[in-house]
């Protein structure tokens, strides 16, 4: 029994990680393979509901990137806000992965972590490439506070 709710949880997380695929714009043409691209991703943060984020992210084309081969460029933007009432849990880690993705056959991902700013009452989201490019790896970062929802102020 007690394996079976392991996997179940490790199930939920691993889903909970995976993102959603809005749309993919080709950026170059490419006779033999897929096209390159740039796609955006969607994803809810797994332990924060009310916080959405986009990740777009440039995708190889060609012979080896139709079959998985490519190394996808470490070039990517991330964008999250507030997208209904954030409710934040008793205890918030001050970091947390909550996005991974793969971008080549081997050690190379591009995952977001969320920080926990309290003394700013903000979340921040930091996309980074776990390759490092002329010493330091590509990064994007995304802030988001933490706010009431739904509620409009008076206007008089």
């Amino acid at each position: 029994m007690k394996k079976l709710c392991y996997v179940a949880s490790l199930l939920l997380v691993c889903s909970a990680l995976k993102a959603e695929t809005v749309g993919c714009v080709t950026t170059a043409w490419k006779l033999i393979g897929a096209n390159h691209k740039i796609c955006v991703e969607a994803f809810a943060d797994p332990k924060i509901p009310g916080v959405t984020c986009h990740v777009s992210q440039a995708k190889t084309g060609g012979i080896s990137g139709s079959i998985g081969l490519a190394q996808d460029p470490s070039q990517f933007s991330l964008s999250c806000r507030q997208t209904g009432p954030i409710n934040l849990p008793n205890k918030l880690p001050d970091d947390e992965e909550v996005f991974s993705e793969g971008t080549s056959l081997l050690f190379k991902e591009t995952k977001v972590v969320r920080l926990w700013d309290k003394a700013h009452n903000t979340l921040v989201y930091l996309a980074i490439s776990r390759k490092l490019i002329e010493g330091a790896p590509a990064n994007s970062i995304s802030t988001v506070p933490v706010m009431p929802w739904g509620i409009v102020p008076d206007r008089k």
